[in-house]
């Protein structure tokens, strides 16, 4: 298959509404990372995403739609549920809410669950593919399962060339890292994953996959990668946080937020490297630094 990159253009979106009714996979960006989009209601579609990304069949699939009320004829909402929505959406948070008899939605996007995974994206391209196609669509990162997430089209190219049709081309993500996901299914908010918006809710420690990114080893580089390194190995691509310095920096003033943006950025050019092994400096567990240690954790386990 050939994969065509073009850029964010109101004929783009034409284009890729066809491949979409057509029950086509395509690359897209958010304001996270680049997702997989395909029709959630058909689930061939929804298919083609697990063969294109050899993703795990029991990882369910976040549903993403352009407002509150495309969400609510998909799911449940709760008073929880619904206040997290009007204060996050449009933005960066998936709400994990029961799933809606009749909704329409593939059961392959829950993966046989009871509850489905919504979120309101703000980027404009992933907004107007939604908009123009009129469909609800599944979309996890553009990349094969359990290596590093797209932040830019070449990201996605390397990974899935050759198996997906067409790559919108947005440029660099804003946020870089994927969505916080809190599960609002009755009793206390669960933080299923943590991400770029802080919610305060319990770490779920549950052996339940309810949501994407929980498995043990997940975002993983091709090569080792050893955390909370001062210094670099005579083997290693060290990349740097705040005064640790390295081939790489996350951010030399130590901002989570940039950190958070350039962290998939730089594995990639970590594991492109002629170097065998990856190092990376300690990262503060404070606020964002929570869902970027998350990432990295995951991502060591699946490198060695």
């Amino acid at each position: 298959m050939e994969t065509r990159v073009l850029p964010f253009t109101e004929d783009t979106i034409v284009q890729t509404v066809q491949l979409i009714l057509a029950g086509e996979p395509v690359a897209v960006p958010t304001e996270t990372v680049y997702g997989l989009a395909a029709d959630a209601t058909n689930a061939a579609a929804v298919a083609r995403i697990y063969e294109a990304k050899g993703r795990p069949s029991f990882n369910p699939l976040i549903v993403h739609v352009p407002d509150l009320a495309a969400a609510q004829a998909i799911g449940d909402f709760n008073e929880d549920a619904l206040a997290l929505a009007n204060e996050h959406w449009p933005g960066p948070l998936t709400l994990v809410v029961a799933l809606r008899a009749g909704a329409g939605i593939a059961s392959l996007v829950t993966a046989g669950l009871t509850t489905v995974g919504l979120r309101v994206p703000a980027h404009p391209a992933m907004q107007a593919l939604l908009r123009a196609a009129g469909r609800p669509l599944a979309a996890p990162s553009a990349n094969a399962s359990g290596s590093i997430s797209p932040t830019r089209a070449h990201h996605v190219l390397k990974s899935l060339g050759g198996r997906v049709p067409l790559i919108i081309d947005g440029g660099a993500t804003e946020r870089g890292i994927e969505s916080t996901i809190v599960a609002a299914t009755g009793g206390p908010l669960r933080l299923l994953r943590p991400g770029p918006i802080e919610i305060d809710a319990e770490q779920d420690a549950g052996a339940t996959i309810e949501a994407p990114g929980q498995l043990p080893s997940h975002y993983a580089p091709s090569k080792p990668l050893r955390l909370d390194a001062r210094q670099a190995g005579g083997d290693e691509f060290l990349i740097g946080f705040g005064k640790i310095d390295g081939n790489a920096n996350l951010s030399v003033r130590s901002d989570l937020v940039e950190a958070a943006a350039r962290l998939f950025d730089l594995l990639h050019q970590a594991d492109a490297s002629a170097k065998p092994r990856i190092a990376i400096a300690p990262v503060p567990q404070d606020g964002l630094g929570k869902a970027i240690n998350d990432r990295l954790r995951r991502a060591a386990a699946g490198s060695q």
